[in-house]
């Protein structure tokens, strides 16, 4: 049996810097990327309202540099409202990058946002896949807590006979050196302090 796992979501996340001149440097060079950008037609909200704010914050900034009195709360409102726009800015971002997981992360960086993946989770079966390179196999199986080592077998004549591939003490490997459309089954069992453990039901993968 062969599992391919879903491909990760990517997540758009802002870098506001606290600092005034560079969170206005970081906000023009969002809304730069954005312009004319085909992946984003319509941005919500509006590239020229986030750039009236960042307008609006660098005045306030250099009114506060200039010690004019009340500015700096003036200041901290414009922050506030500029900070406002991009968190939507962003929201919007992501909506355009889930509408296609593969493509997510560079539609996401082309507006000049940072991209953080979401852990995968760990699998709760076990599974063959094809590995980086043509005649490998990837194989992953549930974690079996800490200190724990991982035996791995694997037959390419239908479970007869069993090879047995290197120990690892992480719930996954790679198995390579096999000829390309061969028939292989992969099975595996945890050893603990307490024991071995038994072996796992096979997968079977179709190297190519």
């Amino acid at each position: 049996m062969t599992m391919n796992p879903k491909p990760h979501r990517s997540l758009a996340v802002l870098l506001l810097p606290d600092n005034v001149p560079a969170l206005v440097t970081y906000a023009q060079s969002v809304v730069t990327a954005m312009t004319g950008n085909p992946s984003f037609p319509s941005p919500v909200p509006a590239l020229t309202a986030v750039a009236a704010a960042i307008a609006a914050l660098h005045s306030a900034e250099s009114a506060v540099l200039t010690r004019t009195k009340g500015m700096a709360e003036v200041r901290n409102d414009k922050r506030a409202t500029l900070v406002n726009l991009m968190q939507q800015l962003r929201g919007y971002v992501q909506a355009v990058a889930d509408a296609d997981v593969e493509t997510a992360a560079t539609v996401i960086r082309s507006a000049g946002i940072a991209v953080k993946k979401v852990p995968p989770r760990r699998p709760s079966t076990f599974a063959a896949n094809q590995g980086a390179v043509s005649g490998s196999a990837k194989l992953v199986a549930p974690s079996a807590g800490r200190r724990t080592s991982y035996e791995w077998q694997y037959s390419t004549d239908g479970g007869k006979t069993w090879l047995v591939a290197p120990t690892t003490v992480h719930a996954r490997t790679t198995v390579s050196g096999f000829t390309p459309g061969a028939s292989v089954e992969f099975r595996y069992r945890p050893v603990t302090e307490a024991g071995e453990g038994d072996w796992s039901q096979t997968v079977q993968l179709i190297v190519k």
